[in-house]
């Protein structure tokens, strides 16, 4: 048996190894080593890091590696990338790949399959590529509007700082803790309030109790009053005094008589000056009405 050299033996020994530690990158990175995966190309405007090797999912499992990125020179604003798909998928027409970045900046490959009553799309065509706005990417888009409001957010801080070295704040801060101090008392004193009144309680329920008792009683009594036989002596009592008033207003009898005859109170009144006249005549010679003697002579 014919044996090599040792510089033969060693340049053999080479050529494995950097076999070995090609296929072994390439496996490290994920790339299946003679795969027979269905190959497509993705158009993209912008890859935002996209590298070979980077995973590929459809509905959050993974179905490939994209395999190559190039860059088109003769239609610039292009990016190529070549990505192998398990070869039991398959791609419905109008299906796209997005790029999607998480908040780690990992970046891999989201594939949104299409209506598979549209078709498929055979291996070496080419599918849409697009940019996922993901939470990355909307914090992006708001990054102009954040740096407009930048200066509006100085310009208020700078008055909140100018109001709070006002004085009058401290002051009316104190005032607060002096209306929080006089609210805690008031408490306290409605606390006491409402202990006693539950002290008492008892006793103006009984108090109640008695006047509602009283009430009562009022109430059976009138009640038990005879309503009817009481009015019909009230329509009596006031019938005789319509009565006696319409006596009184006729010229039949002797008292409407004399409220309405003038002849009579004035010969009433003659009479009353007469007999005063009497009385008079009386006091001042008593001896000619009365005679006294104790022999029985009379006064000539």
């Amino acid at each position: 048996m014919k044996k090599f050299s040792k510089e033969i033996q060693i340049a053999l020994v080479a050529i494995v190894a950097l076999l070995v530690l090609y296929f072994g990158l390439q496996f490290l990175k994920g790339m299946t080593l003679f795969s027979n995966d269905n190959r497509y190309y993705v158009k993209f405007k912008d890859v935002s890091g996209l590298a070979v090797a980077s995973p590929i999912y459809a509905n959050g499992y993974r179905v490939g590696v994209v395999e190559d990125v190039q860059f088109n020179y003769q239609n610039t604003g292009e990016i190529i990338a070549t990505i192998g798909v398990d070869p039991q998928l398959s791609v419905p027409q109008g299906s796209r790949a997005e790029i999607s970045t998480d908040l780690m900046g990992n970046v891999k490959v989201l594939l949104v399959l299409g209506d598979t009553a549209d078709g498929m799309v055979a291996p070496g065509d080419t599918i849409t590529g697009a940019q996922q706005v993901g939470a990355m990417g909307k914090a992006a888009d708001m990054i102009p509007a954040v740096q407009q409001m930048l200066p509006k957010l100085d310009s208020i801080l700078a008055s909140v700082n100018t109001l709070f070295a006002d004085p009058a704040i401290a002051n009316s801060l104190h005032n607060v803790d002096q209306i929080t101090a006089d609210l805690t008392r008031t408490s306290h004193d409605l606390s006491q309030l409402t202990a006693q009144l539950n002290k008492q309680m008892p006793q103006m329920l009984h108090n109640a109790d008695g006047v509602l008792a009283n009430t009562n009683q009022i109430t059976k009594d009138i009640n038990d009053m005879d309503l009817a036989a009481t009015m019909a002596s009230v329509n009596t009592t006031l019938k005789n005094v319509e009565q006696m008033t319409a006596a009184l207003n006729s010229r039949e009898g002797t008292l409407g008589l004399l409220m309405r005859d003038p002849s009579l109170y004035y010969n009433l009144n003659s009479t009353m000056q007469h007999a005063d006249s009497l009385m008079i005549d009386l006091k001042q010679h008593p001896k000619r009405y009365v005679h006294f003697s104790v022999f029985g002579k009379k006064d000539k």
